[in-house]
């Protein structure tokens, strides 16, 4: 009797795994199939809502980023602030940002890439706007580290979201026109800046970005979720419908191969240093804290460097500054344009050794006039930007759906530190060594991102699931 029992129990806990087991095959099935007809439809009119939209953020995120740039002039008089003090309130917004980039990714994959994207846009047009009411040194220096944390958030989860969105044939192009927004936000605000602050002050800068922000943040309601993270959380039935949406945009069709079935997987941010993804998250962390060391310390830096280092007038100052934004304009359409023939991995390495050969002509002539540093130094910035661009693609193409934003998050985060990094120790190297010795740091930089690009893994033209299982 007993034994008849047992056997029974064990025939029915058999059967149970047989149909869980059966359960999941069919679970991944479903995905896969899902999986190859969102990557049958080429770009069509319903991608624009969505690249529109996050791109409208994308670009406030620019310029909310870039907006103490061209501030720091004026306070820098108002309220006789010492390069070390500049340093640490650029730095305070990049530390922001990289816990931003962590929490919010975190909440991209728990919640939705638009629900966690909507919110960043939210807090940093907020901060924007109290931005406009600070009195001094200490205020600004908090209200820039909490809307660091929105302009953090945002980027990474936009750049997944629009990733999840593409296709495998012509993804490059496709994600590098949308991801020029950034720089376009960069180049803008470089000129409105130019403009607005010498006539009307520089609040109005905070001002326009929180503004403009909240009102890009009405319009996420308009937003469907990635299909890619819907099909990742067991949500099929959502996922077909919006992927119909999708078909039912265009009759035509491409054909896709696609190398096993997608199952539907738990993410975990430790699989980040699996031996399957460790070497590929080393390499990617190196890249971002080289890319952005010397282009943020660039960037935020020159328009400073201009008028204390050489004695501009504010106004030449600033438009020397914006040179470099329409410079690097320039070399992420190029790069758009060649990047799925070219390559991801080649593009990043000519990239950073020809920024560095630039850098290195500065430090060797002593950067000794304005106008050497305004033409080697914007032409190192705007190819250096391709790259800060590029790795927006190259990222979230490396890792898999059950992870994607947090690994470009974390990646992302060493972005933000080297952003504060570079700040603050150029301030206090170039109060005691002088302007050369910066130049000399930031190509040495650029070596190591070179050699690190060599070791990256080629991704064009391939399906994002056959790159990441």
């Amino acid at each position: 009797m007993n034994t008849n029992t047992q056997l029974n129990k064990n025939s029915s806990e058999i059967t149970k795994d047989v149909n869980r087991y059966d359960e999941g095959i069919d679970l991944s099935n479903q995905a896969s199939q899902l999986i190859t007809r969102m990557e049958s439809v080429p770009f069509s009119r319903w991608h624009i809502k969505p690249r529109i939209i996050m791109g409208s953020a994308t670009f406030f995120d620019a310029f909310d980023a870039l907006s103490l740039a061209f501030v720091l002039p004026v306070l820098i008089g108002l309220w006789n602030l010492t390069p070390g003090q500049i340093g640490i309130l650029i730095g305070s917004g990049y530390l922001g940002q990289a816990v931003g980039a962590i929490f919010f990714g975190w909440l991209a994959e728990r919640f939705g890439r638009v629900f966690s994207a909507k919110w960043t846009v939210f807090l940093m047009s907020v901060m924007s706007i109290a931005c406009v009411f600070a009195g001094n040194f200490q205020a600004l220096l908090l209200l820039r580290f909490v809307q660091g944390i929105g302009v953090g958030g945002e980027v990474p989860v936009a750049a997944t979201y629009i990733n999840e969105l593409s296709v495998a044939h012509g993804r490059g192009r496709f994600f590098m026109l949308y991801e020029m927004i950034f720089p376009l936000g960069l180049m803008l605000s470089a000129q409105i800046g130019a403009l607005i602050v010498p006539s009307f002050g520089w609040k109005w800068m905070f001002l326009i970005g929180g503004i403009g922000g909240l009102i890009v943040f009405a319009l996420f309601f308009m937003l469907r979720e990635s299909p890619r993270w819907l099909i990742s959380k067991g949500r099929l039935g959502e996922a077909e419908r919006i992927i119909e949406e999708i078909e039912a945009s265009t009759d035509k069709r491409v054909s896709v191969t696609m190398s096993a079935p997608q199952a539907v997987v738990k993410g975990n941010w430790k699989e980040l240093f699996s031996p399957f993804y460790r070497s590929r998250t080393f390499i990617v962390w190196t890249l971002w804290f080289s890319a952005y060391f010397v282009s943020n310390g660039l960037n935020n830096w020159l328009p400073s460097l201009y008028k204390t280092v050489y004695h501009l007038p504010l106004e030449d100052s600033l438009r020397a500054a914006s040179i470099t934004n329409v410079v690097q304009l320039v070399a992420v359409f190029a790069c758009a344009l060649l990047i799925d023939r070219i390559g991801r991995k080649r593009w990043a390495t000519i990239a950073f050794l020809v920024a560095g050969l630039l850098l290195v002509a500065l430090w060797v002539s002593g950067a000794k006039s304005a106008y050497s540093v305004m033409y080697l130094g914007s032409m190192a910035y705007g190819v250096m930007g391709t790259v800060t661009v590029l790795l927006y693609l190259y990222t979230p193409e490396i890792y898999p759906t059950r992870m994607r934003v947090l690994g470009t998050a974390f990646a992302t985060a060493w972005l933000r530190l080297a952003s504060a990094i570079a700040p603050t120790i150029l301030g206090f190297i170039l109060g005691a060594k002088g302007i050369s010795t910066v130049f000399m740091l930031f190509a040495g930089i650029a070596v190591i991102g070179a050699f690190m690009a060599f070791r990256m893994v080629e991704t064009s033209g391939k399906v994002l699931e056959d790159i990441a299982p």
